[in-house]
Parts: C-alpha cells; structure tokens; sequence
C-alpha cells in the first residue's frame, strides 16, 4: 500500500477499502425532508461523504415546509454518499436519498441491490414518515426506525412511535443523535443485525 497519507487517506479515514474486507453491503438512508439524512451520513462516513445538495431557493419556499427547520439553507437533490467499515471484513456504502415528493423518481435506481434501509424520523413529524415508509415497502426493503431525538425532551417511547406509525412487531425502534458518530453508528448496526436476522430466518 503507498505509504503516502495524501494518496490514501482523507482528513476523515484510509481513501480505500481493507484488502481483508470480503463483503460490501448498499444501505438506504432514509426519511422526509429535514430529518437529519445528510448530517447522519456526515457522521459516520470514514470517507469525505459526496453530497448533491443546493442551496434553496425562494421557487423551493412553495413546496418546502421550513417550520421544523427554519434554519435550513441548503437540500439534497439527487444523494449522499458515504463509507463505513463495519467489521474487518464488512463495509457499509451509504446513500441517502431526498426526502421530497418531488424527488421520488430517483428511488429506484438508488434502492436497487440495496439490503435495507435506516429510516430517520422526527418525533414531532412522524405523520411525514408514512409515504417513505410506503416507498421502502414497495421496493421490499427490510428497514430500521431511527427516532431522530435532537431534543430529549420531545422523546416519545417506543410504544408511542409503533402504535403511531403502525409498525410490525418485529421492526427494530432505536434512538439517536445524527449529529453524534456513536449514537449514529449504534442505529446503523441496530439495522444490520436486522437484516441478518432476517436472512436467517429466511
């Protein structure tokens, strides 16, 4: 391997994949517009994450809604991307794709060879999670609840979060924080054991 930190390494971690490593698994990063996305995926990728945001602009004011995020300056339009090694041998591609309606086309070619999803929700907007959620069910995703709590205080229990987004039993509920790598990467692996859960049992 060059020993020349410039050529194989970022500011954030080793430029390219462990010799060692034998699995690579495509993950969706998803939720409604404003619910942490792009923060999550910039927490975690051991990588400099690719973005496709743009700054919004008063055309986006209309179709939008800033209420929960008056503060938002900038949207992702196509997707995020970011790297993380799970174990020695497993490494996780990351995308995150857009949370508008209007976006929704680009679905289909990011779900694809995808092995589930990690979908962020707000607790103070969760009736904005149903039509994601109907989208990874209709590519028959397996996927993880990650309650989005930036502010403890508005915490909802897992009780309260299943019944209100009407959750199989089996659907894993975590918390975390998208701005913080471990509360972050906790969620992530939430999901992984999941999926392999799942595969077992399938």
């Amino acid at each position: 391997m060059d020993s020349n930190p410039s050529s194989a390494e970022t500011a954030q971690g080793p430029l390219y994949v462990s010799e060692a490593v034998t699995t690579a698994a495509k993950i969706l990063v998803v939720g409604h517009f404003a619910v942490g996305k792009t923060t999550l995926i910039g927490a975690l990728s051991e990588i400099k994450p690719l973005r496709t945001e743009e700054k919004m602009s008063q055309a986006s004011v209309q179709f939008d809604d800033l209420s929960a995020a008056p503060d938002k300056r900038t949207t992702t339009v196509a997707l995020d991307f970011g790297r993380l090694t799970l174990a020695d041998d497993l490494v996780l591609y990351l995308f995150g794709t857009p949370g508008q309606q209007r976006f929704m086309q680009l679905w289909e070619d990011t779900a694809r060879g995808a092995l589930g999803a990690l979908l962020l929700v707000d607790p103070a907007r969760l009736e904005e999670t149903f039509p994601v959620i109907d989208l990874i069910e209709s590519y028959g995703l397996d996927y993880t609840i990650a309650v989005n709590s930036f502010t403890p205080e508005q915490r909802y229990g897992e009780d309260e979060v299943r019944e209100a987004l009407d959750l199989l039993p089996d659907t894993p509920v975590v918390y975390c924080d998208a701005r913080d790598r471990e509360s972050s990467a906790r969620a992530l692996i939430a999901l992984v054991r999941h999926l392999l859960t799942r595969e077992r049992v399938a």
